[in-house]
């Protein structure tokens, strides 16, 4: 019988891939005449071959038609953003009204909170997680600030309480519970970047309603690595990146979620001239009237460019077959990782991150035994062999194998890796 931890054993995962094929459509980069191991799709994805004919397709309709490339073709630029609505719904679980890419994600925040963050002398204060990731933090104090509040008493952070700085489902209700008539917003992240830890959306959108709060989430590190229900959870309003698992490119337009009962919402926003209803836009009228949905929220034309690469991916995503069948691969390469290291490299490697599959996308955290230093040293080493990972301060090396791209064979070459540097 075939060792379930061999290197037969990845080979033969490899040959039963249903998405195999799938790794011929990303360009791997080189480390000397080998490709890359590359685990670095939660920092940035990589890129999809059908990118540059979709992006050289607008340089090539730009030099031959110019202004009139806005109105001619299928793919016109006037609504060239609609082209990515309803794949981008089907990875993110909405309807296709209730998405639209737009802006850079911390821009989309700002862009929400000014419509969902809505406070009170009562009700002044944000609910969010302690240890966020920096731009959030930025971003929600600066909008705490902006209304005359204070951060100081008007920021609350929940504390983890479990033993690798991860979050219970009851510290967050026990949380909600405590401050909720307080709470005007419950900003939380779909996965917490430095841990790997998922959440259940749903539930939290739940409590926070119950208390009387809108609720948002950044999902940074959940869009196109886990299966999203973002309508049915009754989420008000979603943001997220498109470089990371969604393989867009750097510095990729974002995305955003607005829920269908805010479609017509009266609630303030700021306006600009793309958010105004499509039908009489062209009128140049003074009256701002939003476009029903979350289009009503952008503010200027679509940058066409950057659309490009998001078009090429979210091909990819359908002929993975969904979600569904994506997750489904993560979960047995992510397992493949844990059991890998648990039975080879535990003297080495602590996992920080969820052991249940269900409270973790596909991204391990680990700390290396011997401190900063030491793990320093290994993430060098893993590097100048072409072993990409990602480290986060101050002792964390994140490892997220791709389901599009990553193979089995590479998580047991990156433990194999591992057991080297440990023998040096």
């Amino acid at each position: 019988m075939t060792d379930l931890l061999s290197r037969t054993h990845a080979i033969a995962l490899d040959a039963a891939d249903l998405l195999r094929p799938l790794r011929g459509d990303f360009l791997i980069p080189k480390h000397k005449h080998n490709e890359q191991v590359y685990f670095c799709g939660n920092s940035l994805g990589l890129q999809p071959r059908g990118a540059r004919s979709h992006v050289l397709q607008v340089l090539e309709k730009w030099s031959h038609e110019a202004v009139e490339g806005h109105f001619t073709g299928e793919a016109q630029w006037m609504t060239y953003h609609e082209q990515v609505r309803e794949p981008l719904a089907r990875v993110v679980g909405a309807q296709p009204a209730e998405v639209v890419a737009m802006n850079s994600l911390t821009a989309n925040l700002h862009l929400m909170m000014v419509s969902f963050y809505r406070p009170t002398g009562e009700r002044p204060a944000i609910l969010m997680e302690a240890g966020a990731f920096p731009s959030d933090r930025y971003a929600i104090e600066s909008q705490i600030r902006f209304h005359g509040f204070d951060p100081a008493t008007d920021l609350i952070e929940v504390e983890p309480d479990e033993a690798e700085g991860t979050f219970s489902m009851g510290a967050i209700e026990r949380a909600i519970a405590m401050h909720g008539s307080r709470v005007a917003l419950v900003l939380w992240p779909g996965i917490q970047y430095r841990t790997g830890q998922a959440f259940d959306l749903a539930e939290i959108a739940r409590l926070g309603h119950a208390a009387g709060a809108t609720v948002g989430f950044d999902l940074a590190h959940a869009a196109g690595n886990v299966p999203l229900s973002l309508h049915d959870s009754q989420v008000d309003f979603a943001v997220w990146c498109h470089y990371k698992y969604m393989n867009a490119g750097p510095g990729a337009v974002a995305g955003c979620f607005v829920h269908e009962r805010h479609a017509h919402s009266d609630r303030p926003r700021f306006a600009g001239w793309w958010g105004h209803e499509k039908d009489t836009r062209f009128q140049m009228g003074p009256q701002f009237r939003p476009t029903p949905g979350a289009d009503g929220w952008q503010l200027s034309n679509p940058p066409i460019l950057a659309l490009a690469p998001l078009l090429a991916s979210l091909e990819l995503f359908d002929k993975a077959g969904g979600m569904p069948a994506l997750r489904a691969k993560s979960e047995k390469l992510t397992g493949f990782l844990e059991a890998l290291i648990r039975a080879r490299v535990s003297d080495t490697l602590e996992i920080i991150t969820p052991a249940d599959p269900s409270r973790r996308g596909s991204q391990l955290s680990l700390r290396v035994t011997g401190g900063r230093e030491r793990g320093r040293e290994l993430f060098e080493y893993l590097a100048s062999i072409g072993t990409i990972g990602d480290w986060r301060e101050p002792d964390v090396i994140r490892i997220s194998p791709a389901p599009m791209y990553n193979r089995f064979m590479d998580v047991y070459r990156f433990v194999e890796e591992v057991e080297s540097w440990r023998g040096v």
